[in-house]
């Protein structure tokens, strides 16, 4: 499998946990964070605390983690948004009249959603595509969906340079074209290449096939994790389940 995707190569004790147990660690987490109730700050606060740290012990530069940061900005914008357009009471903020349920489904989503998204970095940082297929597998996900998973992670970039190489073509036979025929260029060529992946698709298929392919690709991983290995994991998620369940019970 080419490629190593969003990883980050350093040797820590996060990237030799088992993808299987980060998966496991990633969901647990995710969902303490979102049982908590908003009101919570303390809560969220602390989630940031375990987060930090375990950036801190996987070794990821804080450069790399905030520009992929990013991908959150649509959740900002719209978080951003809500004080303004929510209905109810409203409360004054430096002159300006917000809706207090906006407020705080803004900080909700804030929260949340930051949180989310620095565990599922932390998860793909420390994680090679070809572990997170095989943990996957380990926790047995159907066979057919990884198969597909496995074929769209190798062919992605394989793709990716059939549009770069249309676009230098393009270029080199003197295109120029504005923003509507640039628009027009891209979509014919969004379709062109839709075309050739599918009889490429069907080519490796069929040669798949005269190979003894039966349906079933080979297995990715056949080490399990140890007990250990499951406990040293899960500390981080145990940790913000025990967060959410004192959220809880504080707010009652």
């Amino acid at each position: 499998m080419s490629g190593d995707g969003l990883l980050v190569a350093v040797d820590s004790k996060i990237h030799r946990v088992p993808a299987q147990v980060k998966l496991v660690a990633l969901f647990v987490f995710v969902l303490a964070v979102v049982s908590t109730p908003a009101a919570s700050f303390w809560a969220f606060a602390l989630y940031a605390v375990l987060l930090v740290g375990a950036v801190v012990m996987a070794k990821l530069p804080a450069l790399v983690v905030s520009r992929r940061l990013a991908v959150e900005t649509p959740f900002i914008v719209f978080a951003l948004l809500l004080p303004f357009v929510a209905t109810g009471p409203t409360i004054d903020v430096l002159g300006l009249e917000l809706s207090r349920s906006g407020v705080l489904g803004a900080w909700n989503v804030l929260a949340k959603g930051t949180l989310g998204v620095v565990a599922a970095i932390l998860l793909s940082a420390t994680t090679g595509p070809r572990e997170l297929l095989a943990g996957l597998e380990r926790l047995r996900l159907p066979a057919t969906l990884i198969a597909i998973l496995s074929f769209m992670v190798r062919y992605l970039s394989v793709v990716s340079d059939d549009l770069h190489r249309m676009r230098i073509a393009r270029e080199s036979r003197g295109y120029v074209g504005g923003r509507a025929g640039h628009l027009r260029a891209v979509a014919g060529g969004v379709g062109a290449l839709f075309v050739r992946s599918f009889e490429r698709g069907e080519r490796v298929h069929l040669a798949m096939r005269s190979r003894g392919y039966t349906g079933r690709m080979p297995l990715l991983g056949e080490v399990g994790a140890s007990r250990a290995q499951w406990l040293e994991g899960l500390t981080i998620s145990l940790a913000a389940v025990a967060i959410a369940v004192a959220a809880r019970v504080v707010g009652l």
